[in-house]
């Protein structure tokens, strides 16, 4: 299992429910507020400062995630994706990559489809059940509590 982390060149996040707890707090205005782990997004800068490409991709569409990546220095945001899998095999071949250079992190169904183009399939702790079970790794820590700081870590002390 360590050795996947060694062919690791870009990593898919999920947003709801991986670098968030997936709960929405909306306003009577109709503003989307999310809470992001800040663990998390140091655990992202670090894997990019190793030269590891990070994108986020998610379902939904909301300001914070523009702004949250921006804080972040991440470059490619994909928001509103209804078809996981193809976005993930695109970014894959444009970049060159071979899946097993590719991992992908998620935590409900629409995520399966993305784990299709990755070497490691990684699911957080409270993600659904048939998630999990297509994860080659399952966090300790659940979504927005430090599991994309886990997987982070994790590629990251198993390179050196």
């Amino acid at each position: 299992m360590e050795s996947k982390a060694k062919a690791i060149r870009l990593v898919l996040v999920d947003v709801d429910g991986v670098m968030t707890d997936g709960r929405l707090w909306i306003s009577a205005e109709g503003e989307t507020i999310k809470c992001f782990d800040s663990k998390d997004g140091l655990g992202l800068r670090r894997l990019m400062s190793e030269g590891i490409q990070v994108v986020l991709v998610t379902g939904r569409s909301s300001g914070a995630v523009e702004r949250r990546a921006g804080e972040l220095g991440i470059m490619e945001v994909y928001q509103g994706v209804s078809d996981k899998r193809r976005l993930a095999k695109d970014l894959r071949l444009k970049r060159g990559l071979e899946k097993d250079e590719v991992c992908a992190i998620g935590d409900d169904l629409p995520d399966i489809a993305m784990f299709e183009e990755a070497g490691l399939r990684v699911a957080v702790a409270d993600a659904v059940k048939e998630v999990r079970e297509q994860a080659d790794m399952v966090t300790r820590n659940k979504g927005g509590r430090g599991a994309v700081r886990e997987l982070c870590d994790w590629i990251l002390s198993n390179r050196a």
